[in-house]
């Protein structure tokens, strides 16, 4: 059963950093591609990042564009992202999902009816 697990989330002032963890259990994560995404309250799941499985290609939201960087270590089974100069607007339930790796993933990689199986989320909050 694959499962996948977020963690680093919290309450963080506006401009600081904040890394994000995903732990991928049940099955090796290099047979994964894995995305980002982040969900406001009432606002729709929207993509953050994503990184082929075996991290030669990256892709990013326009939101977090030129300040976040998606990595993955297959060897220890995580996947990561970093978001540099936070603001308010980055507050959200952010979640790792993950996807057979495919080479269509760089046309579907950043929507989310792409992705078989998901996190719980993890909450961060950005203070102005």
């Amino acid at each position: 059963q694959v499962q996948l697990a977020e963690s680093g989330g919290g309450l963080v002032q506006a401009g600081a950093s904040l890394r994000l963890a995903c732990a991928v259990s049940g099955r090796a994560l290099s047979t994964f591609d894995m995305g980002w995404f982040r969900q406001a309250p009432g606002k729709e799941r929207v993509f953050v990042a994503a990184i082929n499985w075996r991290s030669t290609s990256t892709y990013y939201g326009d939101s977090v564009k030129g300040r976040s960087t998606v990595s993955r270590d297959n060897a220890k089974n995580m996947l990561y992202l970093s978001v540099d100069r936070l603001k308010a607007e980055d507050t959200a339930v952010y979640y790792c999902a993950a996807t057979s790796r495919d080479t269509t993933f760089y046309e579907r990689a950043n929507r989310h009816a792409s992705y078989d199986y998901w996190g719980q989320g993890t909450q961060v909050t950005v203070s102005s």
